[in-house]
């Protein structure tokens, strides 16, 4: 059998590969950004300072456990619903994602027009739905799930396209060698296909995780008391609004840096593992997953 493709395409599954151009307007478009960025920083610094919000007495509280307890346990919460959301979004996506490749005209439409209309509705609309539109046809979801759901529903379309990419990445062949082994197509999809999929694909699962995480956010809609809706009723009890958002920024941005690093550094190994792979001999079976 033909050993497996280059796979410096498995990295690209979404987007092209840009060229010098294109990379050198990347990089002085990021360094304007980043310049732009730290004025608006130094110009916002400047002005708390000057109307006394930079003041030690204001920061103080921020310095004990109490404080922290509070806003590390609507953490906990952000971190709950995220995990919850994330595993039913990657489920459905999954679910979708096959049914997109499917050669069957019932399983692919369905699935190509849910991905479709869904992906162009926002979250925060379908959060609206869950607290507004379903109680009055007797659906009264309890709280955890008024934002979960929606959630769940929204990302699903786009883990789906992420999932239907990795598939679509996968040589054909693979499946074909599954087939010949006496594998259905489903089997020769859930043991040779969809694990190589995911492998490559993981680096965008994390990103794609992250931004869910950032969306648990519109928790204070529903008044499910995650980190931002915390952030908020703290503010309105010590009435330091400036300091306890900065803070909650301040955690949000540690969190989703940390994701990103990890999205980075899986798609570098990735990257480098088929080099080593190279150097391996030829299998005379199914070939390994290269990601």
């Amino acid at each position: 059998m033909k050993k497996t493709a280059d796979s410096g395409n498995s990295a690209r599954l979404l987007f092209d590969e840009p060229g010098p151009r294109a990379r050198r307007r990347i990089r002085i478009t990021t360094a304007l950004t980043l310049l732009g960025g730290a004025v608006l920083v130094a110009l916002a610094l400047r002005q708390f300072a000057d109307n006394g919000q930079l003041a030690a007495d204001r920061w103080r509280p921020y310095g004990t456990w109490v404080m922290w307890r509070y806003l590390l346990e609507g953490l906990r919460s952000t971190l709950y619903a995220a995990a919850v959301s994330i595993a039913l979004a990657m489920a459905a996506g999954i679910l979708l994602a096959l049914g997109r490749v499917s050669p069957s005209r019932w399983l692919r439409v369905p699935s190509a027009a849910y991905v479709e209309i869904v992906r162009t509705i926002p979250a925060l609309l379908l959060v609206y739905v869950v607290l507004f539109a379903l109680p009055k046809y007797g659906v009264d979801l309890p709280l955890f799930w008024k934002l979960v759901v929606p959630l769940s529903v929204s990302n699903a379309a786009a883990f789906a396209e992420i999932f239907r990419a990795g598939i679509r990445s996968v040589e054909r062949g693979q499946l074909e060698a599954g087939l010949a082994l006496g594998l259905n197509r489903g089997r020769a999809m859930r043991l040779i296909v969809l694990p190589q999929a995911a492998r490559r694909v993981l680096p965008s699962l994390v990103s794609q995780s992250a931004g869910l995480l950032k969306d648990t956010s519109l928790g204070y809609v529903v008044s499910y008391a995650e980190l931002l809706y915390s952030g908020k009723v703290l503010a309105n009890y010590n009435h330091l609004l400036i300091q306890t958002y900065l803070v909650i920024a301040l955690i949000y941005l540690v969190i989703n840096a940390s994701l990103a690093k990890l999205a980075r550094t899986l798609e570098a190994r990735q990257r480098h593992r088929p080099s080593r792979a190279g150097r391996a001999p030829v299998r005379e079976t199914v070939p390994a997953a290269q990601p």
